[in-house]
């Protein structure tokens, strides 16, 4: 067995939100940032139940049958690159099973560590989850520029890359930050879709749970007409 442990917080077996197909999807404990529309608080602080790689890929396994031509594994959180060991360690085991990987990350980390954790990624689920450094600082606590030199980074490696942003009334809703959305995909050829998310505040009962405040919870979630009108500008 593996002296690599990772911290879990959860384990979802078939999984249709989180990459393409079918996936067993894995929530790693553990976030760097604090995001003002987080929807899991509760993956924030370090900690959680350890698995092995082995036992997650041993768990994987089990599930195979129903991942098809498209599915696999996707690591998500938290933050994955906080566990890049654990996670290089998982991904390139399931590789050696022919498992495809999916890696669901907020790219607020590049070093050798998650370069080397990248090699073994089959798609990269990237949130660009504002356009400007100044709402990215505000509203989740890093610089727009560590997401974008991750983004630079697949680029060079040509890995598939998914973008994806959450949609917030009042907050990046309006054209401005879609067409800026629009040139950066523009600009980098690994991504191949685009998935605009409503803002969704399901998650407040977690945050009253925890006695916090959820900072975005007096905002209002989008319309489908609105998500639509966006959408339609993003194409």
């Amino acid at each position: 067995m593996s002296e690599i442990k990772g911290y879990i917080h959860s384990i979802q077996s078939l999984g249709t939100l989180d990459g393409p197909g079918v996936r067993f999807v894995v929530f790693l404990q553990g976030c760097n940032l604090r995001c003002k529309c987080c929807h899991n608080p509760d993956t924030w602080e370090c900690g959680g139940k350890e698995y092995t790689p082995e036992e997650i890929v041993s768990r994987v396994l089990r599930f195979r049958e129903y991942f098809g031509r498209d599915g696999g594994i996707t690591l998500s959180g938290g933050e994955p690159l906080l566990q890049a060991d654990f996670a290089r360690r998982v991904f390139e085991m399931c590789h050696g099973e022919g498992i495809n990987t999916c890696l669901d990350t907020s790219g607020s980390v590049l070093n050798e560590k998650t370069k080397s954790l990248l090699e073994h990624t089959d798609r990269v689920l990237l949130d660009i989850k504002y356009t400007n450094d100044a709402d990215y600082r505000e509203n989740a606590g890093c610089s727009m520029r560590a997401p974008m030199d991750f983004l630079k980074y697949l680029n060079e490696k040509s890995i598939p890359t998914t973008l994806r942003q959450v949609i917030i009334p009042t907050v990046n809703d309006g054209e401005e930050n879609i067409l800026a959305l629009r040139d950066i995909v523009k600009a980098h050829a690994c991504v191949d879709k685009v998935e605009l998310l409503p803002f969704r505040k399901i998650c407040q009962v977690k945050y009253d749970n925890m006695g916090i405040e959820f900072p975005f919870g007096h905002l209002p979630e989008p319309t489908r007409d609105k998500m639509a009108e966006l959408e339609g500008m993003l194409r």
